[in-house]
């Protein structure tokens, strides 16, 4: 193969080659690359490697960088490969969210990271600097036509500028912590009934959360599988109702939740546990 002075970028998912539209890491080929890092011989070694498209000896350099091919032949930069986060059990490019935040055209700058809340389990927080006229309420609307469910951030914190390091680079370290009982508070919505009521007390139990309103959604307040599990246990306990994780993800609020727990009627309740004796 012939190579021009211009390094030649290869975009790969493993060992495959990716095709227009499909995210992958970038490395570059060119024959005047270094041989490596000065007295660095473990940083050289992670990233001048063996072409995972190619067998034989053939070293490319490995950025460290998300993109895509673009139609027209130009790379889509779409942040680093660390910045990949798992979410509710789906991987996310943290810097694919944040491109499409910013083809909103609403915001000026924007970062999207991801921060532990209950148990260790992570949610995305989107922080923001937006365009005179517009409002997070607005992205996220704008999103939900581009983006899957997953992949939009629950929590979104409006700043006048977002903070540099001395690089001039975002710190993200300096990003303040959102207030999520505040994020929440305008849409509360009281519990109508003795179930609802029911419901918000074991939400904000497990939750950590001083109030939930019945329109709050639970995945979104920090909830997550294994919270779910336990959301579970203690419904059956004190409404004596048997439900599955899948209900929970279907009916995430607990408005919705207690109307399906309405529509079940007589049949969601079980039956008593009898001691039997041996034959």
């Amino acid at each position: 193969m012939l190579y021009s002075r211009a390094p030649f970028k290869i975009i790969a998912n493993g060992s495959q080659l990716c095709r227009i539209g499909e995210i992958g890491e970038v490395y570059i080929k060119t024959p005047f690359a270094t041989k490596g890092y000065y007295n660095n011989q473990a940083l050289t070694d992670t990233v001048f490697v063996q072409n995972p498209l190619n067998t034989e000896k053939d070293i490319v350099y490995r950025t460290g960088d998300m993109g895509r091919w673009l139609e027209d032949g130009n790379i889509e930069y779409l942040g680093r490969i660390d910045d990949q986060v798992k979410i509710r059990g789906y991987r996310i490019e943290l810097g694919e969210v944040e491109v499409s935040i910013d083809q909103s055209g609403m915001t000026q700058q924007n970062v999207v990271v991801a921060k532990a809340a209950n148990e260790g389990v992570k949610r995305l927080i989107a922080y923001v600097v937006l365009k005179q006229g517009f409002t997070c309420e607005g992205i996220q609307n704008y999103l939900k036509d581009k983006l899957p469910e997953y992949m939009i951030p629950q929590l979104w914190v409006e700043l006048p500028e977002l903070p540099l390091n001395a690089n001039g680079k975002i710190d993200k370290k300096a990003l303040p912590e959102p207030d999520i009982e505040e994020q929440f508070k305008h849409k509360y919505v009281a519990p109508a009934n003795a179930t609802q009521q029911t419901l918000a007390e074991i939400w904000q139990e497990l939750l950590g959360i001083k109030q939930v309103g019945t329109e709050d959604n639970f995945f979104e307040l920090g909830g997550h599988s294994l919270l779910a599990m336990r959301v579970i246990s203690m419904i059956r306990k004190q409404l004596d109702v048997e439900l599955g994780v899948k209900e929970l993800f279907s009916y995430p609020s607990i408005s919705q939740l207690s109307s399906y727990l309405e529509t079940l009627g007589a049949k969601a309740l079980l039956p008593p546990i009898e001691v039997g004796s041996r034959p």
